[in-house]
């Protein structure tokens, strides 16, 4: 926990958490599983986001997506894989496990916030963690997904889909995608099979909605406007 120490995370217990949860608290805290911060009133709705596979959930685009996602009404719930809590003990970086057992960390984290007096959490995360809350849907259902910067390949690899899964996500679906992302660019979604998921492409963003200096916008405007994308989505499915 020596990464996390200064940054006010309280240990508690599962069932402390599910009460404060219950009760409306937010804050930062420490589970078996590990960090786990609250921000935001779920006026609109509560998701459970997990991060990318090199950046946890203190990087800016995930502490300014969780910001605009609370000023909408979205609560989300960031957690941070076994894998990059280790890499923060050692000190280095190390890939991620293997996806499955990921999932499998994911899983784990819904039965921890799982309580019969709360809603269930939306599923979603960014790139990697998206595509782990994806696969968990497919495997054990969801209320909904939202996907931000989905891994549709790795860069450079178009043939390597990972796609496979979708045909058993049943629950409504949000992509945010830069339109001109490596893992998935405009042109390359165009001829995607995505069922019923809705598609909502960012002008000129690259993978973390970095938009081109030249476009006149900016990583701040393009969140903002995820963000409201994301609430308007989760309302009117809630």
């Amino acid at each position: 926990m020596s990464h996390y120490a200064g940054q006010d995370y309280e240990p508690i217990t599962p069932a402390q958490c599910r009460e404060r949860l219950v009760a409306g608290a937010r804050g930062r805290w420490w589970l078996p599983e590990g960090p786990l911060e609250v921000r935001g009133e779920p006026r609109v709705g509560r998701l459970l986001m997990a991060h990318g596979a090199g950046a946890g959930q203190d990087s800016t685009f995930m502490e300014r997506c969780r910001d605009a996602l609370a000023e909408h009404g979205v609560q989300t719930l960031a957690i941070e894989f076994a894998y990059l809590q280790q890499m923060r003990r050692e000190a280095r970086r190390r890939p991620p496990p293997r996806v499955d057992r990921l999932v499998d960390e994911l899983a784990r984290w819904c039965d921890t916030l799982s309580h019969q007096d709360l809603p269930r959490p939306w599923l979603g995360g960014k790139s990697m963690g998206g595509r782990v809350a994806s696969l968990l849907a497919a495997r054990d259902g969801a209320v909904g997904l939202v996907l931000c910067g989905y891994p549709f390949h790795p860069p450079r690899r178009p043939e390597a889909l990972r796609l496979s899964h979708w045909p058993l996500i049943d629950c409504p679906t949000l992509v945010v995608q830069g339109d001109r992302d490596p893992f998935g660019s405009r042109d390359e979604l165009a001829g995607y099979d995505l069922g019923g998921a809705r598609v909502h492409l960012l002008e000129e963003g690259d993978h973390d909605w970095q938009p081109r200096r030249a476009s006149g916008l900016t990583q701040g405007e393009l969140i903002e406007e995820a963000a409201e994308v994301i609430a308007s989505f989760m309302a009117s499915r809630g």
